[in-house]
């Protein structure tokens, strides 16, 4: 059975995708850009978009029955090198002692202009259970 997870992002409509998808105990949450929720200002820092970024993936594995502790994959596409530190210790901020295996790929540009990073995840629920990894707020 395929359970399907939704953000409310206007591009699941129009490019036609899920933002997660749960097969059996594997979940695999699509490229989650930092959309800002309705009537939040968009994130400046590359940190800060991150973590946006991670508040959305968490929000997908909970409505699929998972958590960030569940996350054993992550890709991260950025535009620019140089925010290379500042993703990765947000990384490891959002995802904790799960420490998935990772990998960050500098990318020409990202579908929004203003987008710093977009991450893929994928998680095995139950697989993990990591100590230390806990909720995010909404506020990031």
């Amino acid at each position: 059975m395929i359970e399907r997870a939704r953000s409310g992002s206007p591009y699941e409509e129009t490019i036609g995708f899920s933002r997660a998808i749960r097969v059996g105990d594997r979940v695999l949450v699509s490229g989650t850009a930092p959309v800002p929720s309705p009537g939040e200002p968009a994130a400046d820092s590359a940190a800060g978009q991150f973590r946006r970024c991670g508040e959305i993936i968490e929000a997908a594995l909970q409505q699929l029955g998972a958590g960030l502790g569940d996350v054993v994959r992550t890709r991260m596409f950025i535009t620019d090198a140089a925010d290379a530190d500042e993703i990765g210790a947000a990384h490891a901020e959002v995802f904790g002692a799960a420490r998935p295996a990772a990998t960050m790929v500098v990318v020409a540009a990202l579908l929004d202009p203003s987008w710093k990073v977009e991450v893929e995840a994928e998680a095995h629920v139950g697989a993990c259970a990591a100590d230390g990894v806990g909720a995010l707020s909404a506020s990031g």
